[in-house]
């Protein structure tokens, strides 16, 4: 199988060095590594209709969690009714409406996963979805994917997700996980499968094997098996922690690494980047979307030693991201960004977007959202060029002094959560939404205090009408 991903610039030749790449698949957008993938929530990218996707952002390449589809009866899935208008269309583009040329990556369960309360099985992944937790069987994930066709498939791996596993445990995840890429590339690509039709589109998805996060010796044959017998039907690996990049051996090196890990800050990215990462899953774009809270940094590479001289380093960090909620920008009118040049910051400014955030306006946090992706576009691209000059050590050193090591803290409340996105794990944890109609509810309360309160109630009798006033009691009664 021919590796759709070239290196085009490495800082150094092992394999733990940032590098610049290419991932090219036909008819399909071509991603310049390093680079995020979009994380979408049931195939959208959050707050973003489709149109403003491709008018206003240059989002071209979506992950998508089977979890999100998946209900009681998998048989009958909306996802799996859409029909095909030749035996290779994608039913899972279709369905989410996404550009013909954007890449579509599909994993079992989202990118930032939210703790089960079942386990995973021998067989299954356990996992959470619109009606509850279950279980997803191996054999049913590989059916789905025959029938989403989605461009790249993030291998079955069975993670220990909210607690640390015991070494029984870990003995069991890298044996599952073995048995899942042995079977799962065997199902898709058999001797009589093809993976594309004259070089112009692929008919099978891309497999990414997953790495465990686990140590080397720990999962040492299935790295073995993956270096030998499975590697011509392997296309990517997908590792679930930044220790994992230090553990691929080198004839692996020229596999596309894709971090589907959960980095809190752009210095965490940048550390992986030297590391060897190509592509990462960023849950912070998001979240600092619903809170209201815009991205406000610049990536600078050098060109030069003299460039880099010139870099001063400021008196005090500069803050990474501003909250918009703080009543300070409630009459700021500057663009959220200085020198941005996204359609939010173009358009409005800061004041407006505080206001729209106040009034709970959704137009609020589509407009962060556009803004704080173009500023990880601008991020990324900067990485690229600081790596193609060999200046990336001292610019991540620059970047590191320049701003502050943490995203500031949320201060008003975001969008509300939908129940599947955040498991409670019991009944005296508090509600993740705010009641909705808390006021109803208080009069409610008050109006049924009806021996201490001055109106009366329907079934109130003569001698409680009498003593709140509305009447007085006859002496023949």
């Amino acid at each position: 199988m021919k590796i759709p991903f070239a290196t085009v610039h490495a800082s150094s030749p092992g394999g733990l060095a940032a590098r610049v790449g290419k991932f090219v698949l036909p008819n399909r957008k071509p991603i310049q590594t390093p680079h995020y993938i979009t994380i979408t929530s049931r195939g959208a990218v959050p707050h973003i209709s489709p149109d403003i996707v491709r008018n206003s952002t240059s989002i071209g390449s979506l992950y998508v969690g089977l979890e999100d589809f998946l209900d009681k009866a998998p048989q009958s899935l909306p996802v799996l009714q859409i029909p095909q208008s030749h035996p290779h269309e994608s039913r899972l583009r279709k369905f989410i409406a996404a550009q013909d040329d954007d890449v579509l990556i599909l994993g079992a369960r989202r990118a930032q996963p939210v703790i089960t309360p079942q386990s995973n099985t021998a067989d299954a992944v356990a996992v959470i979805t619109s009606a509850g937790s279950w279980v997803l069987e191996h054999t049913k994930w590989l059916d789905m994917i025959h029938k989403l066709r989605p461009d790249v498939v993030i291998g079955f791996a069975d993670l220990a997700y909210g607690h640390t596993p015991g070494v029984k445990r870990r003995e069991k995840m890298v044996d599952r996980t073995h048995a899942y890429t042995r079977d799962a590339t065997r199902y898709l690509y058999s001797e009589s499968t093809d993976t594309s039709d004259n070089g112009s589109e692929l008919k099978t998805p891309l497999y990414f094997a997953p790495i465990l996060p686990l140590e080397n010796t720990q999962q040492g044959l299935y790295l073995e098996d993956l270096e030998d017998e499975l590697r011509p039907r392997v296309s990517g690996l997908a590792l679930y922690e930044s220790a994992s990049l230090a553990i691929i051996p080198d004839s692996l090196s020229d596999l596309p690494r894709f971090c589907i890990s959960e980095p809190w800050v752009p210095q965490e990215i940048l550390r992986d980047v030297a590391l060897g990462a190509d592509l990462f899953t960023i849950p912070f774009i998001g979240d600092l979307s619903n809170g209201g809270i815009a991205l406000d940094f610049i990536f600078t590479p050098s060109a030069t030693p003299e460039q880099q001289n010139e870099k001063r380093t400021p008196s005090a960090p500069k803050p990474l991201a501003f909250d918009l909620w703080n009543k300070s920008y409630s009459t700021d009118i500057v663009p959220i960004s200085e020198g941005c040049q996204c359609y939010a910051c173009q358009k409005h400014h800061r004041a407006y977007i505080h206001h729209l955030l106040s009034a709970k306006e959704m137009l609020a946090w589509s407009l962060l959202q556009i803004h704080n992706h173009h500023v990880m576009d601008q991020f990324f691209e900067a990485v690229r060029q600081s790596i193609t000059n060999d200046t990336f050590e001292a610019d991540v050193a620059s970047f590191e002094r320049e701003y502050e090591s943490a995203f500031p803290k949320q201060t008003g409340q975001g969008p509300r959560i939908r129940g599947y996105s955040s498991y409670v794990s019991g009944a005296g944890e508090a509600k993740r939404n705010a009641p909705a109609y808390g006021r109803l509810n208080d009069a409610i309360e008050k109006y049924a205090e009806s021996q201490q309160s001055s109106v009366a109630t329907p079934d109130t009798n003569a001698e409680g009408l009498e003593r709140h006033g509305f009447a007085e009691k006859s002496a023949d009664l």
